[in-house]
């Protein structure tokens, strides 16, 4: 198991160096982090391939990807999700939030407001959210 996990690791890492050239090191701690059910941030100056990289490793693993741009205005609603009324079942479905994605990259946090940073944390903490009192993992 540890052979193939290896194997598997390789492929991600060289996947990855072809898109982005010089930053196997990072994408080495960025795998580590996965592997460790860890999350990572990721901080570097504007334009030096933050958002690729994140994007480039979600389809190297075959994973879903959403990028989250925090502003002053975002609810906690729009990373979350909400229910929405179905008129034609006369029910409410749930339509998840970008936060439901395998890898998701969070730009500017700093920007949101402090309740939607928590409702950031808290799924990154439980890896669950609840929306109406019902909790989605």
């Amino acid at each position: 198991m540890e052979r193939e996990t290896a194997n598997k690791s390789e492929r991600i890492l060289d996947n990855i160096d072809t898109v982005i050239l010089g930053k196997r090191s990072v994408a080495k701690l960025l795998l580590a982090s996965l592997l460790s059910g860890g999350h990572a941030l990721l901080d570097d100056v504007p334009g030096t391939g933050k958002t690729m990289m994140a994007r480039t490793f979600a389809r190297s693993m075959s994973c879903s990807f959403k990028r989250i741009q925090f502003t002053p205005d975002l609810l906690p609603s729009d990373i979350i999700g909400v229910n929405i009324y179905n008129q034609k079942t006369s029910e409410f479905e749930f339509k998840p939030g970008p936060i439901f994605a395998s890898v998701v990259l969070a730009d500017e946090i700093n920007r949101a407001s402090p309740k939607v940073q928590s409702s950031l944390l808290e799924s990154m903490e439980e890896r669950t959210t609840t929306v109406d009192g019902v909790k989605y993992e």
